[in-house]
């Protein structure tokens, strides 16, 4: 019936624009529909190879895509970032980054999974789940600014390695046309945020592997003149003992930063340790740490409390604050309520953090509260604090010039 009223009225005289109309609308939408197609395939084809790419993404392999999964790798992959970001490889172990890592969720910008194949010990392909996750650059920078994380600049130099290999039959330099040689001090360069290069191989470069194996830094550094920046990762490796040992010395600008040596049963695993020690190198030397206050307790004063619901809630978001190591309520007045805070990072590590969400608004940053109590300038120290959970009103004057807080409603 629809279609013999449609033709009905595309037959009626002087509607044949109607029927013009109806047929261009036909070929509008499968021209669209086409498109659209097109484009959902080459988005598809796009996402089959996701990738982990700069500082703010990371690679975790999982055993499923189910969501406590997920959740696990996420905050392995917020370590990692971290790490990155730092250079520190156990920034994620630092004072209140564990509850962060376990709320990692609310970081992350996007995720996708990747499979990669490979072969089994037996020889059997094999499949990895990969699970590649993207990161809110703003976000994690602001954690890491609140929690007074040092954060290696950007751009980061790209270190020559200088690798020779004793595999028992003389040392060899491992060149650009051997890199698969190298690969986990690459890979693990990468994982600290940095990269590694490595040289050409030529004949002459070939003949540096006696100054390397004596560890002449001076002979290494004038053969790497060609390449910037006048950094160098030197390193030997060697069998030692049943398995493998590696020496190594880190040059930067022809300064001796450090030197050090690893040894294990798997020469992969004791080649990585080179970009390691270059890391936490470099990291010593070039990181910076964002300005806050010194960690111990501060006195911080809330109002917008009208009741024993406000306090429950606003207890439970401070205990929630990774800057935040503990609480302790001091005393309450009609007007509003002070606690003491034991704090990571000083008032601006607090207030970097509390800016970020919609919970607390500053009043009044205080005066001469730069320094936790019981130090010279700092406020008076608490009087015998109430329970947690049963402020009590005192009629005492509360201190004068401490931060003062607004709970929104």
């Amino acid at each position: 019936m629809a279609r013999a009223n449609a033709v009905a009225i595309d037959a009626t005289p002087g509607r044949w624009w109607l029927r013009l109309a109806f047929q261009r609308g036909l070929a509008i939408c499968a021209t669209a529909l086409l498109l659209a197609s097109f484009t959902a395939a080459a988005q598809r084809v796009e996402g089959e190879r996701a990738a982990a790419s700069g500082v703010y993404a990371a690679e975790i392999e999982v055993n499923s895509q189910g969501a406590r999964e997920r959740n696990a790798a996420f905050a392995r992959a917020l370590g990692q970032v971290l790490a990155k970001l730092s250079g520190n490889r156990n920034a994620g172990s630092l004072p209140g980054m564990g509850q962060e890592l376990r709320q990692a969720g609310q970081y992350v910008e996007g995720f996708d999974y990747r499979q990669d194949e490979g072969l089994s010990p037996s020889g059997a392909p094999s499949f990895d789940t990969i699970l590649v996750v993207r990161f809110d650059q703003e976000k994690v920078d602001s954690l890491v600014a609140a929690m007074g994380l040092p954060v290696w600049p950007r751009p980061r130099p790209k270190p020559v390695l200088w690798l020779a290999i004793d595999d028992g039959s003389g040392p060899r330099l491992v060149g650009l046309p051997k890199a698969a040689a190298a690969r986990s001090t690459l890979e693990r360069a990468e994982e600290r945020g940095y990269r590694l290069g490595l040289p050409n191989g030529s004949a002459a470069e070939q003949a540096v592997v006696g100054a390397i194996w004596r560890g002449d830094t001076a002979a290494v550094a004038r053969a790497s003149r060609r390449y910037s920046p006048p950094m160098q990762l030197i390193g030997k490796l060697y069998r030692s003992d049943g398995g493998w040992k590696a020496d190594w010395i880190f040059v930067d600008d022809g300064k001796v930063l450090s030197r050090w040596s690893e040894s294990g049963a798997n020469a992969r695993q004791v080649m990585a340790t080179g970009a390691d020690g270059a890391a936490d190198a470099l990291m010593k030397r070039y990181a910076k740490a964002p300005e806050t206050g010194p960690p111990g307790v501060y006195r911080v004063a809330f109002t917008g409390l009208d009741g024993a619901d406000d306090y429950v809630r606003l207890s439970g978001y401070l205990q929630q604050l990774a800057v935040v190591r503990g609480i302790t309520p001091l005393r309450a007045t009609p007007e509003k309520m002070e606690f003491d805070l034991d704090l990571v990072s000083g008032l601006a590590g607090f207030e970097r953090m509390v800016a970020g969400d919609d919970v607390l608004v500053q009043v009044s940053a205080g005066t001469g509260l730069d320094r936790p109590l019981g130090l010279p300038g700092a406020a008076p120290t608490a009087t015998t604090p109430a329970t947690p959970t049963a402020p009590t009103t005192a009629p005492t004057t509360p201190s004068v010039g401490e931060p003062v807080y607004r709970l929104r409603q």
